[in-house]
């Protein structure tokens, strides 16, 4: 009878020792799982993030040639072409 209850109790670690194995592996292939899922998350936000700073690289960009190109406007409008020659006052009057 002492037999049978030393190998009940050998049989009942083994399987207690099995169930925390399975435990521990699932519990480690959750955490894998959610740190996948982290990264990932990570990732996409990085991507969000450059492609903000792009637009506003883009923006600024777009900006300063309309600006460029409004300034050169108005320097017609007010006759100051760059590209005219300047004359010596009186001259062609």
């Amino acid at each position: 009878m002492n037999m049978t209850t030393q190998e009940q109790a050998r049989k009942e670690r083994e399987e207690l020792d099995k169930m925390l194995e399975e435990n521990r592996r699932r519990v480690e292939e959750a955490q894998r799982r959610e740190a996948l899922e982290q990264q990932r998350k990570e990732e996409e936000r990085f991507r969000e993030l450059e492609l903000i700073q792009r637009q506003k690289e883009e923006a600024a960009w777009r900006k300063k040639l309309e600006d460029e190109e409004e300034h050169a406007n108005q320097m017609k409008l007010l006759g100051k072409n760059k590209s005219r020659q300047k004359q010596p006052f009186g001259i062609g009057l």
